[in-house]
């Protein structure tokens, strides 16, 4: 959150939207500063305070630079809108029936597993999963992590994520942990509950001051936060002095929009809208719309895996960085894929996508959007391959896992269709602490979930 922690990833990212970082570097880096944290977390040493000055003024200075990628990625809505193609009149008023709430259910529980399947790799490189997973017989991945079996020095050349591993490997998964990538679902879910599908983005910045603890929000989320407590409003929010507007954090939150418009990706697309803009801009909140808008098709209960990813680019300006990646990322599934191709196919296809993206940050939106997109389309809407594919890619491995497994599970139509070895071990009940809802199980939250799906 420091300025001179913040600065390195405003550098990078106004290398992505095309603005002329070298000035800002070149001035950083004579004065003694240094890049940004690779991973995760601040600066080991805080900066002088000269040097944190001067950190701000160049943030503001960078902020002032036109970006050249605007008028092909805008985020206001209207701009945003008309990139559309023409759509047809919306589907009429979802109706309470039963095959809704088992949907959502599985839904549920596919985001829990596939986040929890990804918790103990989260922040590893590549090589690290594909050797913890080659060392337990676990690939290609189809199955929890696990520390039985696997060398000590495979298991001290790949350490697990830290705060993860005592609550996500098979020998210890006993109800699904508390992670940022359920919380926010909770969040969402109770929005709806408190302001219906016409909440404003304000709405959910005073839900966020009155409920989410400042510790359980990272990047976009945590300078968003900050900034509506220094009396910003939105779309500053998502703006001031914050490098991190593209990553990931407004994907996570989609979901429950597209569960609560099944059949519409539309309106799950707008509703989305109004969460991301609190913290992101262009990519990220173009990341929140795709996922939003093809979990609304998966939703309906009619589509399959590659008419809902359609749906999701539906609704993503087609010039822009993230509709190009997801469309490469599902050619690629597709020409790694089919009866020719062995299982480890998906290898071929991360390797292609890493080789294409691997320059952004492991957290950013463009190169998770489209390995989940990847994913799902070489699975072909198996649930167990969706999750595993996704997670076995790498990058932000437990968002992507969990987005995965709720689309799959979507699919899958309810929860006896996911395997029991995924499900059992999460005991109905997830740890949390929005207020309210720990310990809470799936089929409770599917029929929380399907009552806003209904509500008018």
């Amino acid at each position: 959150m420091q300025p001179e922690d913040l600065i390195g990833h405003e550098l990078r990212q106004a290398a992505e939207d095309g603005r002329d970082p070298g000035p800002a570097l070149r001035t950083w880096l004579a004065a003694g500063g240094r890049p940004a944290p690779a991973r995760a977390g601040a600066s080991a040493v805080p900066a002088a305070p000269e040097l944190r000055a001067l950190a701000g003024r160049l943030l503001d200075g960078l902020a002032a630079l036109p970006v050249p990628s605007a008028a092909a990625e805008p985020t206001a809505w209207p701009a945003l809108r008309a990139t559309w193609p023409a759509s047809p009149p919306p589907p009429a008023r979802a109706e309470a029936e039963p095959g809704l709430q088992r949907r959502l259910e599985a839904a549920w529980l596919g985001r829990a597993v596939g986040c929890v399947l990804g918790k103990p790799v989260e922040k590893l490189p590549l090589e690290g999963i594909r050797a913890l997973a080659r060392a337990a017989g676990n690939w290609p991945l189809d199955d929890w992590f696990t520390a039985r079996g696997v060398p000590a020095d495979v298991l001290a050349a790949h350490p697990w994520n830290r705060r993860s591993a005592p609550t996500s490997l098979a020998e210890n998964i006993d109800g699904a942990p508390e992670d940022d990538d359920l919380d926010h679902p909770l969040l969402g879910l109770l929005l709806l509950r408190r302001h219906g599908k016409g909440f404003t983005t304000a709405d959910l910045g005073r839900l966020w001051l009155d409920e989410l603890p400042a510790g359980r929000t990272f990047t976009a989320e945590r300078v968003a936060y900050r900034n509506l407590l220094q009396g910003l409003e939105p779309p500053l929010t998502a703006t001031r002095h914050n490098p991190f507007r593209e990553w990931i954090g407004a994907l996570i939150r989609a979901d429950v929009h597209g569960w609560t418009n099944p059949a519409d990706p539309a309106a799950a697309a707008e509703q989305a809208w109004r969460d991301a803009t609190l913290t992101h801009t262009a990519n990220g909140v173009y990341a929140a719309l795709f996922i939003a808008a093809a979990t609304a098709e998966a939703a309906g209960g009619r589509a399959d895996v590659h008419g809902a990813l359609r749906a999701g680019l539906g609704v993503v300006p087609p010039g822009s960085r993230l509709a190009e990646a997801v469309r490469f990322g599902i050619r690629a599934a597709r020409e790694e894929s089919g009866p020719t191709r062995p299982e480890c196919g998906f290898e071929r296809v991360v390797d292609r996508l890493h080789a294409r993206y691997g320059h952004y940050h492991w957290v950013h939106a463009v190169p998770n959007t489209a390995l989940i997109a990847a994913a799902l389309t070489h699975a072909d809407g198996d649930f167990t391959h969706s999750v595993c594919r996704a997670v076995s890619g790498g990058w932000d491995t437990d968002s992507n896992g969990a987005t995965a497994g709720s689309i799959a599970g979507l699919l899958a139509g309810s929860p006896e269709r996911i395997p029991e070895r995924w499900t059992a071990p999460l005991r109905n009940r997830l740890a949390t602490t929005v207020a309210g809802f720990d310990g809470v199980g799936f089929d409770t939250l599917a029929h929380l979930t399907a009552q806003e799906a209904t509500r008018s």
